[in-house]
């Protein structure tokens, strides 16, 4: 495994060979960085570093933004563009409740990556509105492409939009956050768990 450092100040972690005069991160010199293990298992980093999740994340971040603003335009200028916007909105609604799913399903495979469990009271507070999302999303599913409960769309697209708002708020609180080790093993596996550095306090 290749050596790898620590900047100290913004805790930006790089491989030894790598880093330069300074911390591509903060731009600190590079005699502030110090050694660095890490502590969580291959398995998990492998899985982790395919950010799965914060890219489902951003093509339903997309759409709840943009089916508030799509509805918004095509009914306050009907004399623009009026077929293009129609069919990118009903296109949005359309695509939206699948890419929720996606980001629902990758959130899981990340929340467990990460903490080992779905219990905990943030992640069960992303679930729960997580799935209020998904509900607004198929109702706006089957009234937007209407065109004639203009009001209903906008609140549903709306109360989406705040969910969606708040969701980001605690994914940003958990971004940087994941328990060390490995996966829990079963009763008589014989993998070993890494042991932790000893962390003395300052």
């Amino acid at each position: 495994m290749k050596e790898l450092v620590r900047c100290r100040p913004c805790g930006f972690v790089i491989e030894a060979d790598k880093l330069g005069d300074v911390c591509p991160a903060c731009g600190m010199p590079r005699k502030v960085f110090e050694p660095y293990r890490e502590r969580v298992s291959r398995n998990r980093l492998v899985l982790l570093n395919f950010d799965l999740h914060p890219i489902a994340i951003h093509l339903s971040q997309a759409l709840v933004i943009a089916i508030p603003l799509l509805t918004i335009v095509t009914n306050l200028f009907k004399q623009f563009q009026p077929e293009i916007l129609k069919n990118v909105l009903i296109f949005s609604v359309f695509v939206f409740p699948f890419t929720l799913i996606l980001a629902i399903i990758t959130g899981i495979i990340d929340g467990l990556t990460r903490f080992k469990t779905l219990a905990t009271p943030i992640l069960r507070v992303k679930i729960i509105f997580s799935l209020i999302i998904l509900s607004l999303s198929v109702a706006l599913f089957f009234i937007a492409p209407q065109g004639t409960l203009f009001v209903l769309t906008i609140v549903l697209s709306i109360l989406a939009l705040g969910a969606g708002f708040q969701l980001g708020l605690w994914g940003k609180k958990l971004i940087n956050v994941i328990l060390p080790g490995s996966y829990p093993q079963k009763k008589g596996s014989k993998v070993a768990q890494p042991k932790l550095p000893d962390v003395q306090p300052e």
